[in-house]
């Protein structure tokens, strides 16, 4: 397999698993069973439903006790108890989650039941007058994986700003964080907000969805923010240092517990010529690049092939590239930290020492980190420790900011 060049990678891969097994086992005892997710309790919130018309935000992960037989979709559980769902309302990847990164999503009808599906990623990304007329509360309900970028807080915040500016209640289903135990990276600063960074938060943000909801509206994020009736419904039995494999993949490229992890460290490679393995068995676990060579691994090279739900447009479709193993980078740097800045590091010197120009978008890669420091300073070569001290004092400021909303232990 990918180690089997390196017979000391394998022993330090065995010890850290079972390292890492012992400290879950001792240390984290999990509550996983116990648990229950915001729409399984439906006696919470089906009060607040009942003889109302109700939009619901959701996509694929929004299912209702995941991998047990009495698995159901929000949309069915409520049309079950006669709960009248006039519309439902897709992000980024559509209602079934199968359209690739940044694909724009059209409207539709849903064959199972017959409702209008409509778009929040194709020709506005916010709730128009128009698609709320006839919706009396919003119901939002979508697994995140708590990064900044990852659109679908984005989503959330502009159906709150749309609730707050129409009259619409709206209604939060929480779901457990999976980056939870981590807040890392730098704060967004104002003048780069964009759709992949809306708020004045670090790139791990350590929040739930109902916890970031709640910091939205109390931190007026959004117009008329005190005119919204915003109800969260938290989860019990939870707490952000349990782990939390998602049992729905969230999105087409972040197949598994492993993308999830690393995706908020590997996404700042999305605006350079390094391909993340979009198109590959890998997406979001391994760095691959025609040129650069990766020292101390084995030459082993990987083709991105087109997929058309995965990777429509992978980089570097059908060229062999050099590939790194992020396993077997994280037994080189011990483990992740949330946003891990010595990946990112490291190919940047790479790079340098290699004559090779990395970044393709300037304005993308800003936009994604939050500002243009973090891009500049790499160029020009500075340590990571000079980097993350500018982040200190804006994540010291955060976690005392944030302390108001938080629902869970950690």
């Amino acid at each position: 397999m990918r180690l089997a060049h390196c017979p000391l990678s394998l022993i330090l891969l065995f010890v850290l698993l079972l390292l890492n097994g012992c400290a879950q086992t001792s240390t984290s005892p999990s509550n996983q069973q116990n648990m229950m997710l915001g729409a399984e309790q439906l006696e919470r919130y089906l009060p607040q439903l009942q003889g109302k018309r109700v939009g619901l935000i959701v996509n694929q992960t929004s299912v209702l006790y995941p991998n047990t037989p009495n698995s159901i979709h929000l949309v069915d559980a409520l049309l079950q108890h006669h709960i009248n769902v006039v519309s439902v309302f897709a992000p980024e990847h559509g209602f079934r989650g199968n359209q690739g990164a940044g694909e724009m999503i059209e409207d539709n009808i849903d064959t199972t039941t017959g409702l209008p599906i409509i778009s929040l990623y194709g020709q506005t990304k916010a709730p128009t007058q128009a698609m709320l007329a006839n919706i009396d509360v919003l119901v939002f309900d979508i697994q995140d994986v708590g990064v900044r970028f990852y659109t679908y807080i984005s989503t959330m915040h502009y159906a709150m700003a749309a609730a707050a500016k129409y009259n619409v209640d709206m209604l939060i289903l929480d779901r457990p964080n999976p980056n939870g135990q981590y807040v890392a990276g730098p704060i967004l600063a104002p003048e780069f907000r964009s759709f992949v960074g809306m708020h004045p938060i670090p790139v791990v943000h350590g929040l739930t969805v109902g916890e970031l909801a709640l910091m939205i509206k109390g931190e007026h994020w959004i117009e008329h923010a005190d005119n919204l009736t915003l109800n969260v419904i938290s989860l019990t039995n939870y707490r952000k240092t349990d782990p939390y494999p998602l049992p729905i993949p969230p999105s087409p490229n972040l197949p598994n517990a492993s993308s999830v992890r690393w995706y908020a460290s590997l996404c700042l490679f999305e605006p350079t010529h390094i391909s993340v393995g979009r198109g590959t068995a890998l997406p979001f676990q391994m760095l691959g690049h025609p040129t650069l060579i990766w020292p101390d691994t084995s030459l082993t090279q990987i083709v991105p092939q087109k997929d058309p739900v995965a990777a429509p447009y992978p980089k570097w479709e059908n060229t062999p590239l050099n590939a790194l193993f992020i396993d077997d980078f994280e037994i080189r740097s011990y483990s992740v930290t949330g946003f891990d800045l010595r990946l990112l590091h490291y190919v940047f010197s790479l790079a340098r020492a290699q004559g090779i120009d990395l970044i393709t978008s300037e304005s993308f890669f800003d936009k994604l980190a939050g500002s243009d420091t973090l891009r500049k300073a790499l160029l020009q070569g500075e340590s990571i420790e000079q980097i993350e001290a500018r982040w200190q004092s804006g994540l010291s400021q955060y976690q005392s900011q944030r302390q108001p909303y938080l629902l869970y232990p950690e």
